[in-house]
């Protein structure tokens, strides 16, 4: 890249621009927010805990509540957080007040891969008029903005799909990559994990020849805001990450995945692609390669 854009577009805000926009009759906004409590034991890295609760206690004024596992994930999978088919998806966005002609804003707490695994999703499905809070809820209560326990639910909308299908792909894709020149595989998990010190999804490991840019390290953990966009850009070139190249991006579940997927689509990158159950379904199946250090 020849140029190193400026972070703020349309997709991310701050919350100087969503506070001065609220009242906007074509503006829904909604808190993301599930919380990982992780667990003792092979196969069964974390509980899931909803953050309704937390929505309840408080959240930015207008703001709605996406619930990832009871309402955008397919109930009988064996793995949390797969991706229902698009009609379904689409639906439950319509549900809840996504519609054709709407502005989105999405945030969530303590990390913003809740909000961007949404905004990944909205993707996915055509929907491009939807942006990320930067900071997230954090940043907003830190700058003592106003914050409301109302209940807000918007009236169903209309919900148009114009598929691409290529943002998230499965295992088969994943596993051709492999060795592939022309495709850089990144894995979003922690060092520990990526080295394979960690047996938290099954088998300890990483899927051979993926390079490491944990998603954690790309924002402030204190104020939840991105790092410089110079910063993320070198960090994502120095493994290896050349805007030529497909992407594909996995993690524990698809979720940390999706931030540093709407990273490098900031940083303009367009052929992208998310590995949905990640290693929750790869480090369970023996047919499948895996690397430590």
């Amino acid at each position: 890249m020849n140029e190193i854009p400026s972070l703020y577009s349309e997709a991310l805000v701050t919350c100087d621009w969503l506070e001065a926009h609220l009242n906007d009759p074509d503006l829904v906004v909604f808190d993301c927010t599930t919380y990982l409590v992780p667990t003792e034991g092979p196969n069964r890295p974390y509980d899931i805990q909803s953050g309704k609760a937390d929505y309840d206690a408080g959240h930015i004024p207008g703001a709605g509540y996406f619930d990832l596992q009871k309402d955008f994930s397919v109930a009988d999978s064996p793995y949390r957080f797969t991706l229902p088919p698009a009609q379904e998806t689409a639906a439950a966005f319509a549900r809840h007040g996504v519609s054709d002609g709407k502005r989105v804003v999405l945030y969530s707490r303590k990390n913003l891969q809740w909000a961007t695994r949404f905004w990944w999703m909205l993707r996915w499905l055509g929907f491009d008029n939807v942006a990320i809070l930067d900071g997230g809820y954090d940043k907003w209560v830190a700058d003592g903005r106003m914050t409301s326990t109302s209940q807000c639910k918007y009236e169903a909308g209309q919900l148009s799909i114009s598929l691409r299908p290529e943002l998230f792909v499965g295992k088969d894709v994943v596993q051709s990559a492999i060795g592939a020149e022309e495709v850089c595989t990144i894995n979003a998990l922690a060092a520990d994990l990526h080295r394979g010190e960690n047996p938290r999804y099954g088998r300890p490991g990483r899927i051979p020849g993926s390079a490491n840019v944990p998603a954690t390290t790309l924002f402030n953990p204190e104020t939840i805001e991105l790092l410089p966009i110079d910063t993320i850009a070198q960090t994502f070139t120095g493994i290896g990450a050349d805007p030529t190249k497909r992407i594909i991006v996995y993690c524990g579940g698809g979720i940390a995945a999706t931030l540093d997927a709407f990273l490098l689509h900031e940083l303009g990158y367009r052929d992208i692609a998310v590995y949905d159950n990640s290693m929750s379904e790869w480090a369970n199946d023996d047919s499948l390669p895996i690397e430590t250090d």
